[in-house]
């Protein structure tokens, strides 16, 4: 469930107010022409970026389908590009997930899977936490034999500021049921992904 706060306690024209506050703070004019629109801008963008707090992810996996002559092999959906925020400071998180799961005796539409990573990519996260959420969804909500999550991203609050280190990518998984307990699947799931020879 989304564990944003009300948004009526913050009018828009205070949320731009506060991107006028930290121009100045930065040493800028708000007021100087290029900068006139700036805090509606912000505003706008923050509302697509943290636009994941208004949506409930298990609804993306309620609608399901059986009719699947017996399927229940992996179903992998590898290289979904998102952009998240840290948490800590505010930077763009940027990377690819890899979702995997083994259905009982149902499947959810591929697209799902897509929209499940980017409801949680658009808050404020870590990506260890982001990882967990995705799994935890999927499993809850599809009950399968197993669930696979692995996230591989970069984070711009270490290449543009602090110790300025450029492609680093954090690399983190999650994986339950069948795919933490069964070595042998889990290595499945790392070949289908590209990582081999990872999990044995």
């Amino acid at each position: 469930m989304s564990e944003r706060q009300d948004p009526t306690e913050v009018t828009r024209e205070q949320a731009e107010e506060a991107v006028r506050t930290l121009l100045r703070w930065s040493g800028e004019d708000p007021s100087r022409e290029g900068l006139l629109d700036t805090p509606k801008r912000v505003v706008k963008a923050y509302k697509d970026w943290f636009s994941g707090y208004d949506i409930d992810p298990g609804d993306y996996l309620r609608r399901t389908f059986e009719e699947v002559a017996g399927y229940d092999e992996m179903v992998v959906l590898r290289d979904i590009e998102f952009e998240s925020h840290c948490e800590h400071h505010m930077a763009p998180i940027i990377g690819r997930a890899h979702v995997g799961y083994l259905p009982t005796n149902r499947v959810v539409g591929i697209s799902k899977l897509a929209r499940v990573v980017d409801a949680y990519a658009r808050r404020f996260q870590v990506q260890e936490k982001l990882t967990a959420q995705i799994a935890q969804c999927i499993q809850e909500n599809l009950q399968p034999a197993g669930v696979a999550v692995v996230i591989d991203a970069s984070h711009e609050c270490m290449t543009t500021r602090g110790v300025h280190k450029r492609g680093v990518s954090m690399i983190t998984s999650q994986m339950l049921g069948a795919f933490r307990d069964d070595a042998r699947t889990r290595s499945e799931f790392l070949q289908f992904i590209g990582i081999h020879g990872a999990g044995r």
